[in-house]
């Protein structure tokens, strides 16, 4: 999970991810991650409009998110 979160920091992605808390609940969350620790890293939650910090372990799932450009005819 960690390469993951590191390659979207490195290109400036938003990302969706599958999240654990530290009370059980599961969450699904865009994020644009702006500092990477060792076992940490924050950023940028458009669900709660605020910075975040999270626990790398308690990420369940990472997918980059792609906007498509809609073509004009």
């Amino acid at each position: 999970m960690r390469e993951q979160l590191l390659k979207a920091f490195q290109r400036n992605q938003i990302v969706a991810i599958i999240y654990i808390s530290k009370s059980g609940e599961i969450t699904k969350r865009r994020i644009r991650i702006s500092k990477m620790s060792h076992d940490t890293f924050q950023a940028y939650c458009f669900l709660k409009r605020a910075k975040r910090i999270f626990l790398i372990n308690n990420v369940l799932a990472v997918v980059p998110e792609f906007h498509r450009e809609r073509e004009v005819i």
